[in-house]
């Protein structure tokens, strides 16, 4: 198998024709041996249905049927497991990331000593306030995790095999996918490109929020070093006011009135241990979701026409 394309289906029922249509013929361009993996993703509309249809009329159309919904990224993770192709291209179905950039990206491929080319936005879309958000988000992750996570980075990519083997071999039941893509090496080659408007997000800031905290616990432990360097610091702020205070009595006889400062104190460090025992509880229950070893997925069916195990049959990709 020369190429295998990647897809995750969730509401996609008003774009899995056109995509299917269009993916096709950006396929058969570069060649005749390719597949598409369709991987459903506990998707409430007709979904499954239509590419089953795809499926009995093109044999090769490969689907992944989840049990449920288990989340976008380890339905990207199931696909990739299931792809038999020297080549795999991951892509979105909704259509916003146009499935004519695979001719693009394997030109790039082609071109250049690499094993993954991915894709970057030229602009981030959205309002100031989510451009803001998104900026300090790579910050965030930069500073914290020592990731070096390129800016606007999307799904779609064109990758090795030997690279998605690598991929496959983090067994993390809590992670970010796209903190995956980069911590596992090799020489990766951005592409700048435009993402169409098709369906408004999902994401609000609430979800953008609770995702943030979740990469970083996910991905770092260095928040709680940080916490202990300020709970140092404190200390030592208060053992210095204490000294002072202390030897201002001495000199000259004046002790601090009030209850101000003593309220303002106890809010301080009430927030303080409030935020330091939420922070260890995080990664508590991260190690608690780690330590049960569920399967990232359960597969209910497969639609394929190969007689022989694919390579996730093979490997066991339930519990990748």
């Amino acid at each position: 198998m020369k190429l295998s394309i990647v897809t995750t289906l969730y509401c996609s029922a008003p774009y899995i024709e056109e995509f299917y249509r269009r993916i096709v013929a950006a396929a058969e361009q570069i060649t005749d041996e390719f597949e598409i993996i369709f991987v459903n993703d506990g998707s409430p509309d007709d979904s499954l249905e239509m590419t089953v249809r795809l499926h009995e009329r093109d044999s090769r159309v490969v689907i992944v049927d989840l049990s449920r919904n288990f989340g976008h990224h380890k339905a990207m993770m199931t696909g990739l497991a299931y792809a038999n192709g020297e080549l795999i291209f991951l892509i979105d179905s909704d259509l916003e990331e146009q499935p004519e950039l695979l001719r693009l990206f394997h030109q790039h491929f082609s071109d250049n000593t690499c094993d993954v080319v991915y894709g970057v936005q030229r602009a981030r879309r959205g309002g100031y306030l989510e451009r803001l958000s998104g900026s300090f988000f790579y910050w965030l992750v930069k500073k914290v995790c020592h990731i070096d996570l390129p800016k606007n980075v999307v799904t779609v990519r064109i990758m090795s095999r030997r690279y998605v083997k690598s991929l496959l071999q983090h067994r993390d039941r809590e992670m970010f996918i796209a903190a995956l893509w980069f911590e596992t090496g090799y020489r990766q080659i951005p592409v700048a490109i435009d993402k169409a408007t098709v369906k408004p997000t999902s994401y609000t800031f609430g979800k953008k929020l609770r995702m943030s905290i979740d990469f970083v616990t996910a991905h770092s432990s260095n928040l709680l070093y940080y916490v202990f360097y300020l709970g140092l610091f404190i200390s030592f702020l208060s053992f210095c006011c204490l000294a002072f205070f202390i030897l201002r009595y001495f000199v000259t006889g004046q002790i601090l009135a009030g209850w101000t400062s003593i309220i303002a104190s106890i809010w301080m460090f009430g927030g303080l241990f409030v935020l330091l025992i939420g922070l260890v509880g995080i990664y508590i229950a991260r190690i608690f979701t780690e330590v049960k070893q569920h399967p990232y997925t359960i597969i209910r069916d497969i639609y394929s026409s190969q007689e022989t195990p694919r390579e996730g049959q093979k490997t066991g990709a339930n519990d990748a």
